[in-house]
């Protein structure tokens, strides 16, 4: 007996379909679709959030020295001379950034495999090129996802039946974030 569904597609086909149908699951928190795909994408989803959860606390905050740009109420860098020549001015600011653990490292890249590109789009500025964000979708299932899961044992996701599809009799369900 198989370990999955072939869903009736080449290797690289499904695959690419498991990948946008848990980036959008994850992303929007909901998706429609067919039951033998939302059983395989439940799979996946549920990997990916376990993970997330275990690896939700293990980073350390540090504190670092970064030279930049100082620069004028134009936003252009501000520029001295010195023995000739225009040099820009740099100040040092201190920043934290959170700096990951080898196995959070580890489980951000396994997350980067299965998720592809997010672009958000403004409703009020939609069709503006320059108004959309792109979405960091492992910070996403760091800090929103897992923490709504920490006290859970797996079950992060749920089917509901909606009822054959009109077209070909299809069983359509909902598969949803818990």
């Amino acid at each position: 007996m198989a370990g999955y569904r072939k869903l009736s597609r080449t290797s690289d086909q499904r695959k690419a379909l498991i990948r946008s149908q848990v980036t959008a699951l994850l992303y929007h928190g909901k998706i429609v679709t067919t039951e033998a795909k939302a059983k395989e994408i439940r799979k996946v989803a549920e990997g990916l959030i376990a993970m997330a959860v275990k690896e939700k606390d293990n980073f350390e905050t540090v504190t670092v020295t970064a030279k930049v740009a100082r620069k004028d109420a134009d936003g252009k860098r501000v520029k001295e001379v010195k023995d000739g020549k225009k040099v820009t001015v740099y100040d040092e600011v201190q920043k934290e950034i959170k700096k990951d653990s080898p196995s959070r490292l580890h489980a951000r890249h396994q997350m980067l495999k299965v998720f592809y590109p997010v672009t958000s789009v403004p409703a009020a500025a939609a069709g503006k090129k320059k108004n959309t964000k792109k979405v960091d979708m492992v910070d996403k299932m760091f800090s929103e996802i897992a923490p709504k899961y920490v006290n859970r044992n797996g079950g992060y996701t749920r089917i509901i039946k909606i009822g054959p599809r009109k077209g070909d009799g299809a069983m359509e369900v909902v598969l949803e974030l818990v």
